[in-house]
């Protein structure tokens, strides 16, 4: 082909280039809607109808075509290289934006100022109001405040320099004084604070060890009636009723009463001084039965227990005039029954008012038997002696703890009905004395 024709296949070429750069998908500037350029081959005889080339300014007339064609070539090339520039440098500002956006956005949980710390930290300086590194503010302020030290011990040593020492200690006098006055003055105030409170704790003290010294006094006099007292007790439980006759009208009274009961324990330290029989140390009675719990020992007869009017003859042998501890067991289940006398189980049996539960609210009585509730009395079967530590339980104790009991091992109040003193009202010139000691009433046996 002819030098002409190569140099048209040439600048399609580069056309063909320009166009591409325009087009790239990469994000860059495109092409206005509507605008492309084809290339195509044209053979040599249709160079003159093919695309049209941009004017050439003539310089001192007509040019031969290859210098025509050389000139729109270096021109297209320029235009080229100069469109690979823009686009270059587009490319670039959307890498930088398209970085940063993703940094403000990113899901790292880092915050925005943040990333643009951390911008500014690798060297980049794309905003001028960022916040700079800390380490380099910290640095900075400490330049800054040693700067600052320099400067204040450079005027301490003017102002030295420049004082004068006959002046300097006067001044010092003068505020010293000031200080000392405010501090003795200071001291003075405390003393007096502590001063007056040292007066009212002497007084709050004095009232109350005269309040304490009355109260002792006024125990220390008690004591001491109840020491010369007949009727004193030791406690609440040393105390014994006496019934010195037989008759219908002298007994005593248990104010509390019982529930009701499928077993109960009875236990009772007591001394008979009549014969025949010691009749009746207890009796309860409830609405519609008399005889609902009674031990007695009538004539002749063996002593008894009866409940709900069943009647079980116990071994027992009280009547010798001595201190005897008793203890009675019963549950409902196929009413079986125990009989203690002085710790040492005596007898046992069965069929006592099986399945008959104690009824509740009924009344408690000391040395008589019942005929009616709380009262119509018979002198023939009234107790005469003394009793004490009349206690009831609500189940059946063992056999250890009645012997524990009767040999003074232990003291056990009954938790139905406690022997105390408060529990206990007498009537018809029955008494209430000091009990012997436990160890005493052993003694006696």
């Amino acid at each position: 082909r002819s030098p002409a024709g190569m140099l048209l296949v040439a600048a399609g070429l580069l056309l063909a280039v320009a166009a591409g750069g325009r087009g790239s998908p990469a994000g860059e500037q495109e092409s206005p809607p509507g605008s492309r350029f084809v290339c195509t081959s044209l053979p040599l005889d249709a160079a003159g109808t093919g695309c049209p080339l941009p004017p050439v300014p003539m310089q001192g007339g007509a040019l031969p075509p290859e210098e025509e064609l050389k000139a729109t070539v270096l021109q297209l090339r320029e235009t080229v290289l100069q469109q690979k520039e823009t686009i270059g440098s587009q490319r670039e500002a959307i890498r930088e934006l398209t970085g940063k956006l993703s940094r403000c956005e990113g899901a790292d949980g880092k915050s925005a100022s943040g990333a643009w710390k951390n911008e500014v930290g690798k060297g980049k300086d794309t905003m001028g109001d960022l916040p700079r590194d800390p380490a380099q503010v910290i640095d900075q302020l400490s330049r800054t405040m040693q700067t600052l030290k320099d400067r204040l011990e450079s005027l301490e040593h003017q102002l030295r320099a420049n004082v004068s020492y006959a002046a300097l200690p006067s001044d010092l006098r003068e505020m010293l004084q000031r200080r000392l006055g405010d501090l003795e003055r200071q001291l003075l105030s405390k003393v007096a604070e502590l001063e007056d409170e040292k007066s009212l704790l002497h007084n709050e003290t004095s009232a109350h060890r005269q309040k304490t010294e009355t109260a002792l006094n006024a125990l220390l006099e008690r004591v001491s009636e109840l020491e010369k007292g007949h009727s004193a007790f030791k406690s609440p439980d040393e105390f014994k009723v006496s019934l010195p006759l037989r008759t219908n009208y002298l007994y005593g009274k248990i104010k509390k009463t019982l529930p009701e009961l499928y077993a109960f324990t009875v236990c009772l330290w007591l001394r008979s001084s009549a014969s025949p029989g010691i009749g009746t140390p207890f009796s309860y009675a409830v609405p519609g039965q008399a005889n609902e719990i009674v031990l007695i020992e009538w004539g002749n007869n063996p002593i008894e227990l009866l409940i709900n009017d069943k009647v079980a003859q116990l071994p027992l042998f009280i009547s010798d005039g001595k201190w005897h501890h008793i203890c009675i067991t019963w549950t409902t289940r196929d009413g079986m029954w125990e009989a203690f006398q002085d710790g040492e189980k005596l007898g046992t049996g069965e069929n006592l008012a099986p399945w008959h539960p104690i009824k509740p609210g009924g009344v408690l009585i000391l040395g008589q038997e019942q005929d009616t509730v709380g009262g119509r009395f018979d002198a023939t079967q009234a107790f005469v002696g003394e009793m004490s530590q009349f206690n009831i339980w609500d189940r059946v104790l063992k056999a250890e703890d009645i012997m524990n009991i009767a040999n003074c091992s232990i003291n056990m109040p009954g938790n139905i009905i406690p022997w105390v003193d408060n529990n206990v009202d007498v009537f018809g010139g029955a008494t209430k004395w000091p009990v012997e000691t436990c160890e005493e009433r052993l003694l006696d046996l």
